[in-house]
């Protein structure tokens, strides 16, 4: 993408070319050549730096490769006037600030980014709002909405990009000691831990490796872990490392990361995918009680609902209203060395079983139409044919006949619809369950990152970049979060459960509270505050008054920057063409 500011274009010989495309001249550097030996000619090679202005030919509109070929060059920090529209959507920001405030977030980040502090913010709210992390769209969302920088002036993307470069590692781990010491350390808490990973093609980026991606698309990742206080519903730390490195593994270094906090009185809510007899071992080791998913196809898994099918699944002593599941506890060991017998919690959901029936039906039947077009050939098949069907083969390795192996089908339709839950602690079916469920606020937080904060691919280009981003994306959580939650609050006092309650619907909704600039160049509310609106503003404590107190001190600010105008703005075209004739799509970090 190209900026909306100028530069003298570079003067050095050789180097700089021009091409025209259209009624538009590109400003082309020659940076270096490539020798091809067997055709014995040398290959240009050019990247395009900015494009020309019509007007006045020494001038050109920079793009960011401009900054990487010739980064002494002297960048604007700020745009020369503080553009801003005619109409101001505050209601998000109103919200944003309580949530803020309530966190005492600014006061501590303004202890780690001093000046950036403000800017910073403007981006916490830009993620969460437009649902987008790529920062050269920053100053379109700037342009219609108040901000918490100085002044409420807008910064380019330039000073974004900068910004993110510059946040350091001690920045981010002081932000993260603060707001863990906040922590009460002497209730008892439940710690739901869960990790993703992210794509990230960028080259100079160590974490960024190939591994076991969840939606493997065979694009390098890396992976994101979040500790979440189920008690408090608040994320306490995140943690990124390799792609190439499972959940299992990392699991310890997480717990120990929890004590070095100073957490006390810990538990653990794990998924399956945390379920080894190293982790259970080391939660042992220093007496943390943990709550965990045991994997669906363990043998343990199988052995115990096969011994108990049909004792619990009808026994309205055994139901559980909230999750409509029958659910029965019994004692056994995890493993074949296990010291102790653990609590196992046998569940058992009628809809579960219908939709597993089908899925595995459906994949019985997907599997014979590959066996069907593998016969008289030569194949091979994996473990999972060998394991469901008798194969059968000639003397000359051709695959001729299959047949279902009845009782292994027999016992994977018996073992549809149930799973299992362990527990180190005492605690009836119910309990257990609850307690589990209780990380789905953690799984939501993972699918906020990354379908509402639009950060399941990174776009950066460094690593300095990359844990600055996974640095705002943290706090942009944990406001969104604490919007979900009284939002959800909200919805459960109210007999019905309006549309309008959900993150996006309610951002959505408050974003036509508007500040209209009148003639003498004064914001003032447009239109009262509807009943919508008022509900929404209700679950964080807010009212009409709230809102016409914010627009006033709005309007306020906004009159006292005397450099308040309009500009025009120019056209932007994001693809850049090089040299190969190839149209490649960049993203400012």
């Amino acid at each position: 993408m190209y900026y909306d500011f100028t530069v003298p274009v570079p003067r050095i010989q050789g180097k700089i070319l021009q091409k025209s495309k259209g009624t538009t001249t590109y400003i082309m550097f020659q940076h270096g050549q490539i020798y091809k030996p067997e055709k014995q000619y040398v290959i240009p090679q050019r990247t395009i730096i900015g494009k020309l202005l019509p007007d006045d030919k020494s001038l050109m509109y920079p793009n960011e490769k401009y900054q990487e070929f010739f980064p002494d060059a002297v960048m604007p920090e700020e745009r020369p006037e503080a553009y801003r529209s005619c109409a101001l959507r505050i209601g998000s920001y109103i919200i944003i600030q309580k949530v803020l405030n309530e966190y005492h977030i600014p006061q501590m980040l303004q202890k780690q980014l001093k000046k950036d502090c403000g800017l910073f913010l403007d981006l916490v709210a830009y993620l969460i709002v437009n649902e987008d992390n790529a920062g050269q769209y920053y100053p379109d969302f700037a342009f219609c909405h108040p901000l918490f920088s100085d002044q409420m002036r807008i910064y380019s993307d330039v000073t974004v990009s900068r910004l993110l470069k510059s946040i350091t590692r001690e920045q981010t781990i002081g932000f993260l000691d603060d707001w863990n010491k906040k922590r009460d350390h002497t209730q008892q808490i439940y710690i739901s831990y869960d990790s993703s990973n992210k794509n990230c093609q960028a080259g100079d980026v160590d974490l960024v490796e190939y591994g076991k991606a969840k939606d493997d698309k065979g694009l390098p990742v890396f992976n994101v872990g979040v500790a979440f206080d189920k008690n408090h519903k608040i994320p306490l730390f995140y943690e990124e490392y390799p792609g190439s490195i499972t959940d299992v593994s990392q699991f310890t270094y997480m717990v120990d990361k929890v004590r070095e906090y100073e957490y006390k009185k810990i538990g653990f809510i794990l998924d399956r995918g945390y379920f080894s007899k190293d982790n259970i071992r080391y939660m042992d080791q220093h007496g943390f009680p943990f709550v965990i998913m045991i994997k669906g196809r363990k043998e343990l898994v199988s052995s115990l609902v096969l011994a108990h099918r049909n004792t619990f699944e009808t026994d309205r002593d055994c139901i559980i209203h909230a999750y409509q599941v029958y659910g029965k506890t019994v004692m056994a060991k995890l493993y074949e060395d296990d010291t102790e017998d653990r609590y196992i919690h046998i569940y058992f959901n009628v809809a579960k079983q219908a939709a597993e029936w089908i899925h595995f039906e459906q994949t019985l039947d997907k599997m014979k139409l590959k066996l069907e077009k593998g016969l008289r050939q030569p194949s091979t098949w994996t473990k999972l044919y060998h394991d469901l069907f008798e194969l059968k083969y000639d003397k000359k390795g051709n695959f001729i006949a299959y047949a279902e192996r009845k009782d292994v089908i027999k016992e994977q339709l018996e073992l549809c619809g149930y799973f299992c839950i362990a527990t180190s602690k005492k605690m009836t079916a119910a309990e257990a369950l609850i307690l589990y469920k209780g990380r789905d606020i953690s799984e939501k937080l993972f699918a906020a990152d990354k379908s509402f904060i639009g950060s399941k691919s990174m776009r950066v280009h460094s690593a300095e970049s990359l844990s600055a981003k996974l640095f705002l994306e943290f706090i942009a959580l944990i406001v969104r979060n604490r919007i979900y939650n009284l939002l959800k609050e909200l919805m459960l006092r109210m007999e019905t459960n309006p549309n309008y309650l959900t993150v996006p619907a309610a951002i959505r909704e408050l974003e036509k509270i508007e500040m209209v600039r009148r003639n003498n160049g004064t914001y003032r509310l447009d239109h009262a505050v509807t009943k919508k609106q008022k509900v929404i503003l209700s679950s964080f404590g807010l009212c009409n008054d709230d809102v016409l107190q914010s627009a006033n001190e709005i309007g306020q600010l906004l009159a006292r920057n005397k450099s308040l105008i309009e500009a025009e703005e120019i056209d932007t075209d994001e693809r850049e063409e090089n040299s190969d004739g190839e149209d490649t799509l960049d993203f400012i970090d």
